[in-house]
């Protein structure tokens, strides 16, 4: 069953009449819909291409919190084998909010961390809807760690809100977390890619996605706040959420333009959620020809690589 979106309600009548039509044929073996079915279909198929052809900033926003969308965990079982998940920040404890652990990437020994929303209410309960505590921004750190010592690759896969901003996450450092999982991923010689594959919110994004190359789907967002949030702080009104998700640039056509990602992702017609399969193996091209680009570089130059990249995105907007 296709869970609509609010801007896709007309195409969710349009789909239903379709269905009923061949439900009632299914039923009644005399009754010839081929046409009326048809008819429907293409009708469905012109206002996908409609709706999807120029989506606001905000419709963005719905389409990368789709909860059909894949996952971390989906594209970490599709993308690699020999997956060993390792747990625990070996200072306070574990967050599901972060996985990670060791696995092969094109037969390619690499070290993989990501976020993980869940995919059901029991799922998103325990993986916080992806809001990583202190202990899960210290995991990561010690996951990527342990790659630079073994000279392994790190792939990030980021989609989460935001770091969690609740009371004990504070009191157990959360800033201090994230600063040092942002130093980590600057100061690690090995070759570090990430791909935004559904929300990247604020520093609890940055804190995976300080690569040396990244990359976003097409329909996925990347900001420093989300849009409510921003609304809420600038106009004392969430629902302002539309007007905050045009100013924030937040779209990978925006930030492409502005030199913060490297590469877009094309999604299927409709969104990631309408071809898993597809997006993912785009993902997972993707992430090779970021690691074949990094490939032919040592440690020093993957550091430096990092840090001019990073430091050309302020300098762009000083010249601007």
């Amino acid at each position: 069953m296709t869970n609509y979106l609010d801007f896709e309600k007309p195409l969710a009548e349009i789909e239903g009449k379709a269905e009923e039509l061949r439900a009632l044929a299914r039923s009644n073996s005399e009754m010839d819909v081929v046409a009326e079915a048809g008819a429907l279909d293409r009708k469905a198929a012109d206002l996908l291409r409609d709706l999807y052809k120029n989506l606001s900033p905000w419709r963005k926003c719905q389409v990368a919190r789709h909860p059909d969308r894949p996952h971390c965990r989906d594209v970490i079982e599709a993308l690699f084998t020999d997956y060993t998940p390792l747990a625990g920040d070996r200072t306070f404890g574990e967050d599901a909010a972060v996985v990670g652990g060791l696995a092969r990437h094109n037969d390619r020994p690499v070290m993989v961390i990501g976020h993980e929303k869940g995919n059901d209410t029991k799922s998103r309960i325990v993986r916080n809807f992806g809001m990583a505590r202190p202990e899960g921004y210290r995991k990561a750190v010690r996951l990527m760690q342990l790659a630079d010592r073994f000279n392994l690759p790190v792939i990030t896969l980021v989609d989460t809100p935001g770091a969690y901003p609740g009371k004990g996450a504070e009191e157990r450092g959360q800033s201090e977390a994230i600063a040092r999982a942002t130093e980590t991923c600057l100061s690690i010689g090995v070759p570090l890619v990430s791909v935004i594959i559904g929300e990247g919110g604020s520093g609890g994004a940055v804190a995976l996605a300080s690569a040396n190359r990244v990359a976003m789907l097409e329909h996925s967002v990347y900001s420093v706040i989300s849009p409510e949030g921003c609304a809420s702080i600038l106009w004392k009104d969430a629902e302002k959420m539309r007007e905050a998700a045009e100013a924030l640039r937040l779209t990978a056509q925006d930030l492409i333009k502005l030199g913060v990602i490297d590469r877009i992702i094309d999604e299927p017609l409709g969104g990631a959620h309408r071809d898993r399969a597809r997006t993912i193996a785009d993902v997972g091209k993707t992430i090779e020809a970021m690691l074949a680009d990094l490939s032919k570089k040592d440690r020093a130059a993957l550091i430096l690589d990092r840090r001019e990249k990073f430091l050309r995105m302020g300098a762009k907007g000083l010249a601007a």
